[in-house]
């Protein structure tokens, strides 16, 4: 069992055993909805004060930062630490809420209205890729799992190369910028994310079959959470690139 989340993998479940009161897919469902709306709320208050202060960057900076570096660490601590997940799991929502808040008020500045079309376009992947999952039009088969998790790694790794190159002033243009090559790439990055979504969905039911302990509820919701903003990140880079001059 594969997945691109590195918060769903193959050891996951691995030693967890069985519980009297397994974990079920309509409270990972629950606490999904709960995780979404601790960002929801988090996000709120940075883009809030962000357009209080009149647009000044400097307001929500300090925010921004506690929000990537905290939900960072709060992200590594739930991975290796699972059984303190209904606790972390909540923080990180919390804390990423900050970060993803900041980041759709500079977009919004700059292209008016791009916040709500990619919200729209996320969630809208999302139903159309659970449908797609649970009708049986799209199979997580092995193969389909490599390929996923292949594709994320190599992404992941290519983000990581740039972070290093931009410290020295030679950031990879296409990753940021327009033209018809980074949106091919914006493009290629949205749909990898997109069909993480079915790698997080066959891994959560996988976990329900197997009778995971009732706190993996809270794992499945963050992985997914997880996998959630990082599709509307994308969203966000590939329409700003579609409406950039």
């Amino acid at each position: 069992m594969r997945s691109g989340n590195p918060s769903l993998n193959d050891k996951t479940f691995k030693g967890l055993g069985v519980s009297d009161e397994p974990m079920t897919l309509a409270g990972t469902v629950n606490k999904t909805a709960i995780l979404l709306a601790l960002v929801l709320i988090t996000a709120g208050y940075t883009w809030g004060r962000f357009f209080e202060s009149g647009g000044d960057p400097s307001s929500i900076m300090t925010l921004m930062w506690v929000g990537i570096i905290g939900g960072l660490v709060m992200a590594l601590v739930t991975v290796f630490k699972k059984q303190y997940v209904a606790y972390t799991a909540p923080a990180y929502a919390l804390l990423e809420g900050l970060a993803v808040g900041g980041i759709s008020a500079f977009y919004e500045v700059r292209f008016e209205g791009v916040v709500i079309q990619a919200v729209g376009l996320t969630f809208g992947t999302l139903f159309c890729l659970l449908f797609a999952y649970k009708t049986g039009l799209i199979k997580a088969t092995e193969n389909f799992k490599l390929g996923i998790t292949a594709a994320t790694g190599a992404i992941f790794l290519l983000y990581i190369v740039n972070m290093v190159l931009s410290l020295f002033d030679m950031p990879i243009g296409f990753i940021h910028e327009g033209g018809t090559f980074g949106i091919i790439f914006s493009l290629v990055v949205v749909t990898v994310a997109a069909l993480n979504l079915v790698l997080d969905f066959d891994f959560i039911e996988a976990g329900v079959e197997q009778g995971a302990p009732k706190f993996m509820e809270w794992y499945g919701a963050f992985g997914l959470v997880v996998t959630l903003v990082w599709l509307y990140l994308e969203m966000l880079r590939l329409l700003s690139k579609l409406r950039g001059d």
